[in-house]
């Protein structure tokens, strides 16, 4: 254990911690499934192209009123014989269909905000990422702060067992409560133990979102383990996740492309004429050129059943939105109440009930270390000392979950 006292803090020191401002840059720079999604903004935004191209011109060509097997005899030109193309007829065509109603241009705007979409799509899932990343950066924080707790009681107790051993040589104490005090270091060394293997286990989780392959000794986080104790009113918080939600403005952007999907299915209920420009030539006629111009008689379909299903689409859309407004209020009423609640809570500690501790565990041993408190008082003392500390590095890291969970309901950092 002595080994392990010498060489924890070393591991600890040994490297800078990383901040919380370096670890979310890390992670939006390299975790790979922000930066695979953040591929399909890209495809959509590919997209756009294709939705904006005009339709291509059609060209034909014909060649008719050949004789490939059999002689052809021209009485104009003595002699003939084998002229399979003398009466041969060339004809060329060239046609494009015109849109009409603005459909080209309703097919770019569909597929740009299509693109605003998927774009606010991935914020959200930014947004998620990055709450179970200050998740797990709290985690380390918190499993430091108890390391350094069970740390600094296997010292103090350490201590408390140098001095009892004398005690007992001087013949202050009996073999049994020396005993008894030796055999409770064993509580203390697996609390460090445990601390241990908690630190680790939320350095693992931290680097597997960084996406980081560093050895978990040489990685490190830094940052102040506390809370504040102010939060502004209600509705601030609301308003702000109303303006920043990246799910809402998704849900929002989808009434509007609905609305324009709408306006696109009408325009393609309406007729697009082809026009057409052809040539030829038809022996022992001349050359000759023609225009002519396609209409469809869309006497059945005008399409009629996409412009229901978009009609109906538009006020799904308007119903999700109104469903993902009210989770959004409640999630910042939700994560509201829990910081509120946390503040209530740690406020007494940091007042009173860390210092209260503190006295009573040094005033009893200093008692029982000159004879004045037994040692079920000492044991307990501690014990009350350990459980008080403890429970109050639980409600900061609490507190500090309930923060980002704030962050993450308001959709932006409202509280560092």
């Amino acid at each position: 254990m002595a080994v392990l006292l010498a060489l924890a803090p070393v591991s600890l020191a040994a490297q800078q911690g990383l901040t919380w401002d370096q670890v979310k840059a890390r992670f939006e720079a390299s975790n790979p499934v922000l930066k695979a999604d953040a591929d399909n903004v890209a495809e959509m935004k590919a997209q756009e192209i294709t939705a904006y191209l005009r339709p291509n011109p059609q060209l034909s060509m014909t060649l008719d009123q050949t004789y490939p097997f059999g002689k052809h005899y021209d009485p104009n030109i003595p002699g003939s014989a084998y002229r399979p193309l003398s009466d041969a007829l060339t004809t060329g065509n060239i046609s494009y269909l015109h849109e009409r109603e603005h459909k080209r241009e309703l097919r770019l705007e569909t597929a740009q905000e299509g693109t605003r979409i998927t774009q606010s799509q991935h914020e959200d899932l930014e947004r998620n990422l990055i709450f179970s990343l200050r998740t797990a950066f709290v985690n380390t924080l918190q499993a430091k702060y108890v390391l350094g707790l069970a740390k600094n009681d296997l010292e103090f107790y350490d201590k408390i067992i140098d001095i009892s051993q004398h005690r007992f040589k001087a013949g202050d104490i009996a073999q049994i409560d020396l005993d008894r005090i030796e055999l409770q270091r064993v509580q203390y060394e697996s609390e460090l133990q445990t601390a241990l293997v908690n630190l680790r286990t939320a350095k693992i989780q931290l680097l597997q979102m960084l996406n980081d392959r560093t050895p978990i000794d040489q990685f490190d986080v830094a940052g102040a383990f506390d809370f504040g104790d102010t939060l502004q009113p209600l509705e601030t918080y609301r308003d702000a996740a109303a303006a920043a939600r990246p799910d809402l403005q998704a849900a929002l952007q989808t009434i509007q492309q609905s609305q324009t999907n709408h306006k696109l299915a009408i325009a393609n209920g309406s007729t697009d004429p082809t026009f057409a420009v052809d040539g030829g030539a038809n022996p022992p006629l001349g050359p000759y050129i023609g225009a002519n111009v396609t209409i469809p008689l869309r006497i059945f379909d005008h399409n009629q059943g996409e412009k229901q299903r978009t009609q109906i689409d538009m006020d799904r859309a308007a119903q999700a939105a109104e469903g993902t407004r009210a989770q959004v209020f409640s999630d910042v009423d939700t994560a509201f109440e829990l910081v509120r609640s946390n503040i209530a809570l740690l406020k007494p500690y940091k007042e009173k009930y860390n210092d209260q501790a503190t006295r009573v565990r040094e005033t009893v041993s200093y008692s029982y270390l000159h004879g004045g408190a037994s040692l079920m008082d000492f044991l307990s003392a501690q014990s009350d000392y350990r459980q008080v500390q403890l429970a109050y590095a639980q409600l900061v890291g609490a507190y500090m979950t309930a923060a980002g969970q704030l962050n993450l309901a308001v959709g932006r950092e409202v509280i560092p």
